[in-house]
């Protein structure tokens, strides 16, 4: 087992002790409450979520890859349907698209921003295309308006992946509020972590907001009467008392990533390292920060030596991995996909992060491009 380097890359500990009295607080809560599923930390929970991202309804499941297939299956996909998205994302965007029954079709991405290309969209649609999921990735909001723009002219769905967006905005709106329903994580590492697992789906259309809501526990509109063939995915009420801690800080926290990746910015300007962009009209909330070099693994190795960690989001595309190799559809060769997983490295990310080893960071990458 690896040494824990001094700078880890992401540290859901540290955001844990700076909440913890209220998080301890909202834990008794719960556990004196005698109520632990789907109670009264779960509504209060939706609401707040539903609100802070604009839409009318929030529905808390069990992940962020539940979250995304009962928003495909709200809106009836399945067995024969198409769903595009891309092959540089996390692999829950395409197991989820599986697990409803439906065929991934796999897209590139615009390097600039390594989000959907929403080109490369319009001419992977099919007789059976039902639906297309930008994913929001890293914290960059997706050409989302030009996404819906393609969408509405084949009568396609369009669900959100905001697994890594909690708060981010394109031209005014945040993410999550664009398209027909969305999907979020509430995964420890997230800008908006849980102390476990957790989801939510996220739409203004009620229709869809009551499927999920009945997909989400057997079909039950009456306890143990299920209307329809359903599951068990439920966010559970320790979690969401977390989370309602949480996400009263997520706009400052938010705020700090920004600052932090200003700083990398413009400290890494003269470094040879590709940095990473923002869509205009956007405010990226930097789940990672993402750089990208040709001599990723040499970098990589130096920086632990130094004890500072990194993590690579993703080392594959998902179309190269070994499950998915040679049996997913593909939309023309995927390029910038290939590309961006053989030279993307996250340097250390998060709201605890301090100034000072920002600074150690960047010394460190210059110490190392000198001798490279």
């Amino acid at each position: 087992m690896e040494n824990r380097p001094t700078i880890p890359q992401t540290d859901p500990k540290a955001n844990y002790l700076a909440h913890k009295a209220e998080i301890d607080a909202a834990i008794a809560r719960v556990l004196d409450s005698g109520w632990y599923i789907l109670g009264q930390e779960v509504e209060a929970f939706e609401d707040e979520f539903a609100a802070y991202i604009g839409v009318r309804h929030a529905v808390g499941v069990a992940s962020g890859t539940d979250a995304l297939e009962l928003a495909l299956r709200a809106c009836r996909i399945g067995p024969g349907d198409e769903v595009i998205t891309v092959s540089h994302t996390a692999v829950a965007t395409v197991a989820a698209i599986e697990l409803c029954g439906a065929t991934p079709v796999l897209v590139d991405i615009d390097i600039a921003t390594y989000t959907i290309d929403p080109k490369q969209v319009e001419s992977a649609i099919t007789r059976r295309t039902k639906a297309v999921i930008p994913v929001h990735l890293y914290g960059q909001p997706a050409d989302v308006e030009s996404i819906i723009g393609v969408a509405h002219r084949h009568g396609l769905w369009v669900i959100e992946d905001c697994a890594q967006s909690h708060g981010a905005v394109y031209k005014g709106r945040k993410v999550g509020a664009w398209g027909h329903v969305a999907a979020f994580s509430f995964y420890p590492t997230k800008n908006l972590g849980a102390l476990g697992d957790g989801g939510m789906v996220v739409t203004d259309d009620p229709a869809l907001a009551e499927r999920v809501h009945l997909l989400q526990q057997y079909g039950w509109r009456q306890r143990y009467i299920s209307d329809i063939p359903g599951g068990n995915s439920r966010l559970d009420e320790l979690q969401a008392a977390i989370l309602r801690v949480k996400l009263r800080y997520l706009d400052q926290e938010n705020a700090r990533r920004r600052d932090t990746a200003q700083a990398y910015t413009r400290l890494l300007a003269d470094t040879d390292l590709a940095l990473p962009s923002c869509r205009p009209e956007a405010e990226h909330v930097y789940h990672q920060y993402v750089v990208r070099t040709p001599h990723r693994e040499v970098l990589r190795s130096y920086l632990r030596d130094h004890g500072i960690g990194t993590l690579v989001h993703y080392p594959q595309a998902v179309h190269q991995q070994p499950a998915y190799a040679n049996r997913l559809l593909t939309n023309g060769d995927l390029i910038q996909s290939e590309r961006a997983a053989a030279q993307v490295l996250s340097l250390p990310m998060y709201p605890e992060l301090a100034d000072e080893q920002v600074a150690h960071i960047v010394e460190a990458i210059y110490c190392w491009s000198k001798n490279a």
